[in-house]
């Protein structure tokens, strides 16, 4: 029997159950990845015109006008030219992160598996479903929360796990960084993956590694996956909709492991996901919302406003005693650093999420503010 690690939230509840907030303020949360604005009317009108079709079943390969619709995605946004064989629909991209290990590492003698550190909590459990070793790409203050090339652990890895954008530290990567690692990928013959969930929401436009490994000269995408996700983009994390594409070699065995799996995406989300797919004009209003709210937070935290992302990486001088003052004192709950990482990361960082309306944000974060002024010992 696995025996998963405690998820973030689990862990966060039980550090707060026992604290009294102060009831003075309205509760405010700044923990979850979720956007709090409202899906586009659009989408949702489609939806509820395409409920007819609840009486069949979907394809797991995806419906070809859902397809067609992520394709054209990656062409308008990367200038990345996909063909149907190298682009796979998905029930979200978590179901993709946690069993695409598992298929992909099957058949490997001691697989290992390296991902980013901090992560998204669904690469170690991936890791430990798929009996991989794992191996930690720390990113830390010092290297500007940017990926390490250690040679002598990418030559033993099977499986690469990248999240640039990223979450939690709002880093970002350029072609020009992406290349090295593609170079890699193709001399010690590991896949490498980059989870883009964050793509679409940046101050400045974001690259996909798909286009960094066209640059390099690998046009078939030998080694090379992305993810990409609805959920951040249209505010529709309910539609579970997002994408697989890459080496085409790859997917063809995925896609029939994926016959196994049950997560064929109803016919509404499909409908749904694929007219948000073919609209930018909805994106940019989101971006719009989310720059807004940075300006905020530069302005009342006085930090630097990332590139991409809704996330601030804020320093503390202790995480774990930072969100229980917090909470106590402020009626504000926030992630600690550690519970996203391992290998005693993230231990002076908390990671605040802004998806709230301007309003909520200023308020939460003013409250924030105010902790930080006087230093947790």
């Amino acid at each position: 029997m696995i025996q998963f690690n405690e998820y973030p939230f689990e862990k966060l509840n039980k550090l707060l159950k026992n604290i009294k907030a102060n009831d003075s303020y309205e509760p405010l949360s700044l923990t979850i990845g979720e956007p709090q604005f409202q899906t586009p009317l659009f989408i949702q009108k489609k939806l509820k015109e395409s409920a007819v079709y609840l009486n069949k079943y979907a394809k797991t390969s995806g419906e070809g006008f859902l397809k067609d619709s992520m394709i054209e995605f990656v062409k308008k946004r990367f200038g990345v030219v996909l063909q149907k064989n190298e682009i796979i629909p998905a029930f979200g991209t978590r179901e993709v992160l946690f069993n695409f290990p598992q298929f992909f590492l099957y058949d490997k003698e001691n697989p290992v598996m390296a991902y980013t550190n901090p992560f998204y909590q669904i690469y170690e459990g991936a890791a430990m479903a798929a009996k991989a070793k794992s191996i930690y790409i720390n990113l830390t203050k010092e290297n500007g929360y940017k990926p390490i090339i250690n040679e002598n652990d990418l030559k033993k890895t099977d499986l690469v796990i990248l999240n640039f954008p990223n979450n939690p530290t709002a880093s970002t990567m350029s072609i020009d960084d992406y290349k090295p690692w593609i170079e890699l990928a193709l001399k010690y013959d590991f896949t490498l993956l980059n989870d883009e969930c964050y793509s679409e929401i940046y101050i400045k436009k974001q690259p996909s590694l798909l286009e960094a490994s066209l640059s390099f000269g690998n046009d078939k995408f030998k080694n090379i996956l992305i993810l990409n996700s609805i959920s951040k983009r249209s505010s529709s994390p309910g539609l579970r909709s997002g994408f697989i594409a890459g080496d085409e070699e790859i997917l063809n065995g995925y896609a029939k492991y994926r016959t196994y799996t049950g997560c064929a995406v109803p016919l509404p989300l499909q409908h749904a996901a694929a007219v948000a797919w073919s609209d930018e004009k909805h994106v940019e209003e989101n971006r719009q919302k989310y720059r807004k709210n940075f300006e905020i937070a530069k302005k009342i935290l006085n930090i630097d406003i990332p590139e991409a992302t809704f996330y601030i990486w804020l320093e503390v001088d202790n995480d774990i005693e930072f969100t229980k003052r917090l909470y106590k004192e402020k009626n504000v709950k926030v992630i600690p650093g550690s519970f996203l990482s391992r290998d005693n990361q993230g231990k002076t960082n908390v990671r605040i999420a802004l998806v709230e309306d301007e309003e909520k944000t200023k308020e939460a974060l003013t409250r924030v503010a105010e902790i930080l002024k006087e230093r947790v010992e």
